[in-house]
């Protein structure tokens, strides 16, 4: 394990060194991320992706799979499929030639099937669905032995081989295991190994009427891309039994180790892809990709970075212990990435005009803005400004409270790197809302420095209306208003939707450097947040930006509550 790689050994990094120092599996490491291909990858995944390649990472024999457990063609698409790979990659992981799917083992499963139906191990049931719920018994009752439990291998050889060449309709026989109906384990109870689908598969095509199982196909799988170590989440403990009774009854070469850690529960949101789903198909959502979604291609839409969602799964480790993680970690992460190499610009999202009387009206001047205000290496650039600015309108008050250090009759700020400005008067519409600002400048403040001396509080961001470029701005939030939005099993996880998670705002003022931001570039909206331009619909002439994150968690003020300090690993 190389030194500048090495991390704080977590539980299953040190099961792994033990099992590297003791020439375990010929001191072979190779674990394996498999998603299935029926839906996109969300943060959840993203623990798992960055805990399977980034431990083959630290080891120069390490290797990681990425498997497609492509094994339901009635929920599956290549679609799916193209956009983890693609995930995969923009997180900053690469599989190499190690791209695999279970449809690749077909064969090879189909013929393990029958291996264990001639062993005795495995019989062909014609119970129907609800028969079989009948004859499983409960947690404190053992299960029933189903009366096709004794059927002889010729039978089930002959059915089996009829279920495969499609001559039995969906849902009038299984393949299953023959194991215990009384074992305290459900999953021992005579599990299914394959079902009747009669469906094309987005690779097989119609090759197949049956498709094997979720836990037969998996521990095979893995046996033969000899896995050494098999990761997955808690919810798989109750399965590993069957997994290493599979590959025990069928002597496999390679026996991987299944070890599992809890999985990522992340507060505001739901970690179910089929929840997710949901939201998609009811069109709650912009798609799959909607900055709101806390999917993969969600967050790189709204402006995260591989880097800060590696950082986050970094910090909140690996555990055998189920706990939530609040949403504020994440974001942080977001803000430490950023904050030192985004590029500051100037931007008035509610803007309210200020015309300077004193300023000469055809005169204008190019301001020098530092595009960063701690690192001189990312350089500066140039503003116009002149007679006629935009200002947020948060930024002035009729009649401000003592300590707000922004704009109000009689009170001056600062206008950054630009001029100190005192607020004259201001001038309202027929409705009473203040729509201009009468102000004066102080020219020999050049720079924003009172020349003698004067203290000034307040410093606030400006646009030039005439240079000004409009823009529409969509301030992402938390996807639901309840900190966990599946508590109460009563109420649709759906009633819990913030209906302020997406508000848009146009007619919004930036400085004209913002219109040759890369699609793939942050920047940071002085005193506003931070921002990326919006990939799908904007244009050098139609400008859209996404917030990614506030400059400051909004959300533990709210609740009264502050976002926990990371500790990172």
């Amino acid at each position: 394990m190389s030194e500048n790689k090495a991390p704080k050994l977590d539980f299953i990094r040190t099961i792994v060194a033990t099992d590297i120092a003791n020439d375990k599996n010929d001191s072979r490491l190779v674990t394996r991320f498999p998603p299935e291909p029926n839906g996109y990858l969300h943060i959840g995944h993203a623990k798992s992706i960055c805990l399977n390649f980034g431990l083959a990472e630290e080891y120069e024999q390490g290797v990681c799979h990425l498997r497609f457990d492509d094994t339901n063609p009635a929920k599956e698409d290549t679609e799916y499929a193209e956009a983890i790979k693609e995930d995969v990659k923009w997180l900053g992981f690469d599989w190499g030639d190690n791209l695999f799917y279970a449809s690749d083992y077909f064969d090879q499963l189909y013929d393990y099937a029958v291996q264990l139906i001639e062993m005795g191990k495995a019989y062909v049931c014609s119970l129907n669905a609800e028969e079989v719920r009948e004859h499983r018994g409960t947690l404190t009752e053992p299960g029933k032995d189903s009366p096709y439990r004794d059927r002889t291998v010729a039978e089930n050889l002959q059915l089996f081989t009829a279920m495969k060449n499609g001559e039995h309709e969906e849902g009038s026989h299984v393949l299953r295991a023959k194991i215990d109906m009384a074992s305290p384990n459900m999953n021992m109870r005579d599990p299914a190994i394959y079902r009747i689908r009669k469906l094309d598969h987005h690779r097989t095509g119609d090759k197949w009427c049956i498709y094997p199982m979720y836990d037969f196909t998996h521990c095979l799988s893995d046996a033969t891309e000899r896995i050494t170590h098999s990761l997955c989440t808690l919810e798989f403990a109750d399965h590993r039994p069957l997994y290493d009774w599979f590959l025990d009854v069928l002597q496999t070469r390679d026996h991987p180790q299944q070890i599992e850690f809890s999985r990522l529960n992340l507060t505001y949101t739901v970690m179910s892809k089929r929840k997710l789903m949901q939201l998609v198909q009811e069109n709650m959502v912009n798609g799959w990709d909607d900055p709101r979604m806390l999917t993969i291609s969600g967050l790189r839409k709204r402006g995260y970075t591989p880097a800060s969602i590696r950082d986050f799964c970094k910090i909140i480790g690996i555990s055998k212990r189920d706990s939530s993680t609040d949403m504020g970690i994440l974001e942080n992460c977001i803000r430490n990435d950023l904050n030192p190499i985004a590029p500051r610009r100037m931007g008035v999202l509610k803007p309210l005009k200020i015309v300077i009387t004193n300023y000469p009206e055809d005169q204008e001047d190019e301001i020098i803005c530092k595009n960063h205000p701690k690192d001189e290496g990312m350089g500066t650039r140039t503003v116009t400004f002149g007679r006629d600015i935009w200002i947020d309108r948060d930024d002035f008050m009729e009649d401000p409270p003592k300590k707000f250090f922004r704009l109000g009759p009689g009170r001056e700020v600062r206008l950054r790197f630009a001029y100190l400005v005192t607020c004259d008067e201001y001038i309202k519409d027929e409705n009473g809302e203040v729509v201009e600002l009468r102000c004066t400048y102080d020219p020999e403040s050049r720079g924003g420095s009172a020349p003698d001396g004067r203290k000034v509080k307040g410093t606030i961001q400006w646009v030039s209306v005439k240079h000004g470029l409009d823009c529409e701005v969509r301030l992402y939030d938390r996807l639901f208003k309840s900190e966990n939005p599946e508590e109460d099993k009563d109420v649709d996880f759906k009633e819990n939707l913030n209906p302020d998670s997406l508000q848009v705002l146009t007619n919004c003022k930036i400085e004209p450097s913002i219109a040759n931001t890369k699609v793939d570039e942050q920047i940071q909206l002085e005193r506003v947040g931070f921002f990326c331009l919006e990939a799908r619909t904007s244009t050098p002439d139609s400008i859209v930006l996404n917030r990614t994150v506030t400059l400051r968690d909004n959300w533990a003020g709210k609740q009264g509550t502050k976002t926990p300090k990371m500790n990172k690993k």
